[in-house]
């Protein structure tokens, strides 16, 4: 098993390996992955086996002597297409636990890919983890529908989104992502102090790279914006980035509406809808308002998993 530093010139390489395998998405394409790239030391790796032949990568960075796959990214861990075996995954590891060591690594930190965004089962890593004493040192919730068994709305939310409906609310695809980063922005501050994971500038030049992929739905009250919410839409996984509305679009159901909108009409063919987690400190503690508002619409628990191996 020969593993390789990551350069530009394997972009094509990356990206066509990503296009074929069983549990990579647009994120952890390098178009996506290298916006950021001013803010983190890439170190991504390949591994080749014996034969020379690519059979996995892994979108990493470094920071103050640790690698994490990947710091700036929702999801990470080795990408693999549908060759991979178990046996071969425990090669991996051992080959990136080498390749960390003789990089003067001392610290391995894993972001697992929840299975939902798997085209073909793909947790060859998590048994590769355990064989290696991985430690879990976090564990997100994230709150998905499965659209093929769909649970019924909570009779509020179905309230709401009558409401909504009676006062003719519009709900369409939208490029003007300013409008609603004025609401995100103002909102995220009041409440949490703190801006956006992206700038309006930053969300616009993904949108620009990846306009299938990245989408903007928002919820008008006669032409103004009032709710609006950014999907990243994988091959079967319709996952809400942000969320956010006025205090208007508060007070009328906006969001309510927009939500059934998107999964009854406009996310209705994918396998899941995943309205991601409610969880801070790491884990360990659980927005209860916010996740009860993501159940009253079906939506329950898959867990997002993260490890620590510590290199000798």
């Amino acid at each position: 098993m020969r593993v390789t530093r990551y350069t530009p010139s394997d972009q094509a390489q990356w990206d066509a390996f990503l296009g074929a395998s069983k549990n990579g998405t647009f994120l952890l394409r390098r178009g996506y992955m290298d916006y950021h790239s001013d803010r983190f030391v890439d170190h991504s790796v390949l591994f080749h086996n014996d034969k020379g032949q690519l059979i996995a990568v892994m979108p990493a960075n470094e920071r103050d002597g640790v690698l994490q796959s990947h710091g700036g990214l929702t999801y990470g861990g080795v990408i693999c297409d549908d060759s991979m075996t178990t046996p071969a995954m425990l090669a991996v590891f051992d080959a990136l636990l080498d390749h960390l060591q003789g990089s003067g690594l001392r610290r391995l930190m894993y972001k697992t890919i929840p299975h939902i965004y798997h085209r073909y089962p793909a947790e060859e890593d998590r048994y590769a983890l355990f064989r290696a004493n991985a430690r879990l040192y976090r564990r997100d919730v994230l709150s998905v529908i499965h659209t093929d068994a769909r649970l019924p709305f909570q009779k509020r939310r179905a309230r709401k989104i009558a409401q909504a409906q009676k006062l003719g609310l519009l709900v369409e695809i939208s490029q003007d992502f300013a409008a609603f980063w004025s609401i995100l922005e103002a909102n995220l501050l009041a409440v949490h102090g703190v801006k956006p994971v992206h700038s309006l500038e930053e969300i616009t030049l993904l949108r620009g790279r990846f306009p299938e992929d990245i989408r903007l739905h928002v919820c008008k009250e006669n032409g103004v914006v009032v709710a609006g919410v950014v999907v990243f839409n994988s091959e079967r996984v319709a996952h809400v980035q942000y969320i956010s509305a006025s205090e208007r679009g508060r007070d009328i159901g906006a969001l309510d509406l927009l939500f059934a909108t998107l999964i009854e009409r406009d996310y209705a063919s994918q396998a899941f809808f995943d309205f991601g987690i409610s969880n801070e400190n790491e884990g360990r503690e659980l927005n209860v308002g916010l996740i009860e508002q993501k159940e009253g619409f079906g939506a329950r628990a898959v867990t997002h998993d993260y490890y620590e191996i510590e290199i000798p």
